[in-house]
């Protein structure tokens, strides 16, 4: 679900509401009205003039107003090419707006960052909402923070701790790269169509590399994918052509233990464990 903003207060130009955009169901599209939330948003991000931000799905601009004047210059990534003339409306005279027209999974972050600290922003369309932080993992070098809108069911899976029935593979991946601090509750009805979902505010911050798992990225996802991927058996069965119950207790692991009863730590383990098996030493 694309969320674009749209409301008076902050953020809001009489720019924006000249004509108002047709709400496309193909992207999901739900703006936000509520004037209290957007300027609780701009408040968490507590953007500086200067920094390099980059907004992800920027709809008519509501959210990208506010940030483009603390900032001075901002680089915005929106699908849907009929937004583009109404976000070039908007910044004219506040400040330098770069409008890249493009499906987010395919935009490469750490080139928009050519160096220099990143902080990504927006709101993320539900639907590919998985895919997406997933592809900002993938250049979690060059990012300094992130600050997503997203279904609360999201979140909670995000901040999920061992034990917990929606704790899985995207509470174990986000967590061993990030800190996750949910941040916002949004109620349906602070949006225009309301959506049937609870949707919520949620800040990412990378840690440091030398916090991160020593291990090969790859390797590490597959561990965790195959354990998650079967989630009722124990890690025994499902890591079964990947590690044998024996490597498994050898790593600090009980074999009989389901996924989610691991912490992310006990996942490093295991793909260690699976990195020694693939590469005897002599």
């Amino acid at each position: 679900m694309t969320l674009a903003f749209a409301g008076q207060g902050i953020g809001y130009d009489a720019r924006m509401s000249e004509s108002r955009h047709v709400h496309k169901k193909q992207f999901g599209q739900h703006f936000l009205h509520d004037d209290a939330v957007v300027a609780n948003i701009v408040r968490a991000i507590a953007p500086r003039a200067g920094e390099h931000v980059v907004e992800i799905g920027p709809g008519d601009g509501a959210l990208t107003l506010p940030l483009l004047r603390a900032l001075g210059r901002l680089t915005v990534i929106e699908l849907d090419r009929d937004l583009v003339p109404r976000l070039e409306n908007t910044a004219r005279g506040v400040g330098e707006l770069t409008i890249v027209n493009a499906d987010v999974l395919g935009v490469d972050f750490s080139a928009l960052a050519g160096g220099a600290p990143l902080r990504v922003v927006g709101n993320l369309p539900y639907n590919i909402s998985s895919p997406i932080l997933f592809h900002c993992l993938d250049h979690v070098d060059a990012i300094t923070d992130m600050h997503f809108m997203l279904q609360k069911e999201v979140v909670d899976r995000m901040a999920a701790a061992p034990g917990s029935k929606v704790y899985g593979r995207l509470s174990v991946m986000l967590q061993l790269a990030c800190r996750v601090e949910p941040l916002l509750h949004v109620p349906p009805e602070a949006f225009r169509p309301p959506p049937k979902v609870e949707s919520a505010v949620v800040r990412l911050l990378p840690r440091a590399p030398a916090q991160r798992p020593g291990v090969d990225p790859a390797l590490l996802a597959n561990v965790v994918r195959a354990a998650f991927g079967q989630r009722r058996k124990t890690l025994a069965n499902a890591l079964h052509g990947l590690l044998d119950a024996q490597t498994i207790a050898a790593a600090g692991i009980d074999p009989r233990a389901r996924a989610e009863q691991i912490a992310p730590d006990g996942f490093v383990a295991l793909a260690r464990a699976a990195q020694v098996a693939e590469n005897p030493q002599p």
